[in-house]
């Protein structure tokens, strides 16, 4: 049996089980498959790993529950099945752990919750304990109350969140297909499985296919967006068949098995970039000259206001603001010193002045460069 050797050095898992896996493309819950990855996750914990599971199930599991045929296209109805939802999910998830001696918990999140520095920091800690104390946390958005403003929009995306909140060394993602293929296998009988890849090459994205299921968010795209992801934290990640025999243990033991995608060498990111950088909700744009987007693109230094030509939005200070180059392409993201006020009334001028035209002085830099992410950091 052929072997991954980095895949055998991972330690902290994030494993995502997706919906057409778990309830058999919309039609409830499968109790005996959700079981049986609760024993292989228990039999990893048994073994000295430490897992977190993403999982999804709660909206067509109060589909079930509801007696309603199809997805609702009203957002309130859809919460409410998802709120339904969510407490049979839980409740098999715990049901099928006890069985084999482990305690879960129930974590859900939205991206408020990964976006605020404070409740990043908190939720972390929480995970952290969980892990420490032998239980099994399930991850899941808070669909009974996310809006689409505060949504992170699919559990593939969530996973990768998780790995990054806990500088997990591994993700797995369980899906209703082999892997990463070279073409969509549903239309080519040619296709074939690409067994290794790094999670960056530019090839990737070109083969992967959209959603194919009933009930989930996210086809192959977002899976390897979501290891891209992760490989800017270091961790590996693999796409395999959920429904093969002890998968998950034959993962983690090196077995080639699915898509393997590594990390660059050398790529990892230090946590609070890596915070940064998982950031969806940009709050305003600053223009900056060729100078500045240089320096931000190669040095990834700090952005002082004498290279901004413009400021766009209504930012506030502390918001995560977009830099932009001469030629409208973003160069960078990053915590502004300055609200968008004071930004306008600062570009173009020197840091020394600053005092002068405010009134007060902060910060030399509008952005200092522990609170940015280059392009090359989360592209």
């Amino acid at each position: 049996m052929s072997s991954r050797e980095p895949v055998t050095r991972a330690k902290r898992w994030v494993v995502k089980i997706g919906s057409a896996l778990l309830t058999n493309d919309g039609r409830g819950i499968e109790r005996e498959r959700l079981a049986e990855w609760a024993r292989q996750i228990a039999l990893l914990c048994d073994d000295g790993s430490e897992v977190v599971l993403v999982s999804s199930g709660a909206v067509a599991e109060g589909l079930v529950r509801l007696g309603w045929q199809s997805r609702p296209s009203r957002l309130d109805a859809l919460q409410a099945a998802a709120s339904v939802g969510q407490a049979g999910l839980v409740e098999a998830y715990s049901q099928s752990f006890a069985q084999f001696g482990r305690r879960t918990a129930q974590v859900l999140l939205t991206h408020d919750d990964v976006a605020h520095r404070g409740r990043y920091l908190n939720a972390r800690r929480t995970l952290m304990t969980l892990l420490g104390l032998g239980v099994v946390p399930i991850v899941n958005e808070n669909d009974a109350i996310a809006m689409d403003e505060i949504r992170v929009g699919d559990n593939d995306t969530l996973a990768a969140l998780a790995v990054n909140l806990l500088d997990a060394d591994g993700l797995i993602i369980l899906t209703d297909q082999s892997g990463v293929y070279d073409a969509d296998p549903r239309i080519d009988a040619g296709a074939r499985l690409i067994g290794q890849a790094e999670a960056y090459a530019p090839e990737l994205l070109e083969v992967a296919g959209a959603s194919g299921g009933a009930l989930g968010r996210g086809g192959m795209a977002t899976k390897i967006g979501a290891a891209r992801q992760a490989a800017d934290s270091g961790a590996l990640t693999v796409i395999a068949d959920g429904l093969l025999p002890n998968v998950l243990a034959r993962v983690v033991a090196g077995e080639v098995i699915g898509t393997l995608l590594l990390p660059r060498p050398g790529r990892r990111r230090a946590a609070r970039k890596n915070w940064l950088a998982g950031q969806r909700r940009v709050r305003g744009r600053v223009h900056v000259d060729a100078g500045a987007a240089q320096v931000l693109r190669e040095a990834g230094r700090s952005l002082l206001p004498i290279g901004i030509t413009a400021v766009e939005g209504h930012f506030r200070r502390g918001d995560l603001i977009a830099c932009l180059g001469p030629d409208g392409r973003e160069v960078a993201q990053g915590l502004a010193n300055y609200d968008a006020r004071e930004a306008t009334l600062l570009m173009q001028k020197s840091s020394e002045h600053i005092a002068e035209v405010l009134g007060y002085d902060r910060e030399p830099e509008l952005i200092h460069r522990d609170n940015l992410v280059t392009l090359g950091d989360h592209d």
